[in-house]
């Protein structure tokens, strides 16, 4: 059995105001037609719900039946109101929730400032951000887990839509005190044989790294894996090896001299110069919340 709500709402008018013409005023319809919602909702339950024709004639009384369903419906449309204070206050951003994922070296040096602007506009929302590489990010947002992402490395799955964002600048770096710099710019065949500290499988930095230094025929011939960006910029600060890195990550230890950028001669006699995309992630089928709505017109606003 289906209740009709429709019928229902018209029954708890009729038991709140103990009248079917008091019942039609404040529902905006005929009495008639309240009567016979009445009646057809007794005949769906098959339950004396009201008795007419009491106290001479003109006046009704609520049935045991009736008082029952009453306290069913008073609940029911309690919840009703509360869904839909609830709703506007999410579309007036009063209320919410908001998370997002965000692949290491995003959430680190690129989100703060997206995030510190989204909290100053809408103190009563506070995101959350899941951070990972950018295959977890991916299996994340697939598992509904997080609303929208941003991530280092290009996503090829047919139910997620990935759009450019904005660029970020790569640097090759090595330590402060190394003679690399010296030799600028170094030919890609004297850096293949150099060791290489990368990233893990699935971060977009490794993928993006890849492809930038095969595209300009460096091919690393020892490499060591650190799971973390950072971790990589302070081993190359030590002395071990050299690594390509955002500049956004490596700018700090360059100013302290503790990190040198090597340049890297390019086939017409001038230096390289390394770029990545950043990807904005969004399930294809899944509609914004009003929060993250928000969230994105900050992002694009911030890089119109």
């Amino acid at each position: 059995m289906i209740l009709n709500l429709h019928l229902l709402r018209v029954f708890f008018a009729v038991a709140g105001q103990n009248s079917f013409s008091r019942a039609a005023e404040a529902l905006f319809i005929s009495q008639s037609a309240v009567s016979k919602a009445v009646r057809e909702l007794e005949q769906q339950l098959d339950l004396p719900l009201i008795e007419r024709g009491v106290s001479g004639g003109k006046g009704i009384r609520v049935t045991e039946s009736g008082k029952a369903l009453f306290e069913h419906a008073r609940g029911i449309f309690a919840l009703e109101r509360a869904a839909v204070e609830d709703v506007r206050a999410r579309v007036g951003l009063h209320r919410g929730s908001l998370t997002i994922g965000a692949s290491t070296t995003i959430a680190s040096y690129w989100l703060p400032h997206y995030v510190a602007q989204f909290t100053l506009q809408f103190p009563d929302i506070a995101p959350h951000i899941l951070v990972g590489n950018t295959q977890a990010i991916r299996q994340d947002l697939l598992d509904c887990r997080i609303d929208l992402a941003l991530v280092e490395g290009p996503v090829d799955d047919p139910l997620i839509r990935s759009s450019h964002w904005q660029q970020d600048e790569l640097v090759i770096v090595a330590a402060g005190d190394s003679l690399l710099h010296r030799r600028s710019p170094v030919e890609a065949g004297h850096l293949s044989k150099l060791l290489w500290i990368v990233r893990e499988p699935g971060s977009g930095t490794r993928e993006a790294t890849q492809q930038l230094l095969q595209a300009h025929r460096i091919y690393p011939e020892h490499s060591m894996e650190v799971g973390s960006n950072e971790a990589i910029a302070r081993i190359v600060a030590e002395g071990v090896g050299i690594a390509m890195l955002p500049k956004v990550l490596a700018q700090d230890l360059i100013a302290l001299d503790k990190l040198k950028v090597v340049n890297v001669a390019a086939e017409n006699g001038g230096k390289l110069q390394f770029a990545r995309s950043l990807h904005l992630l969004e399930m294809g089928s899944r509609p914004h919340s009003p929060a993250a709505l928000a969230f994105l017109h900050l992002l694009h606003q911030g890089h119109a």
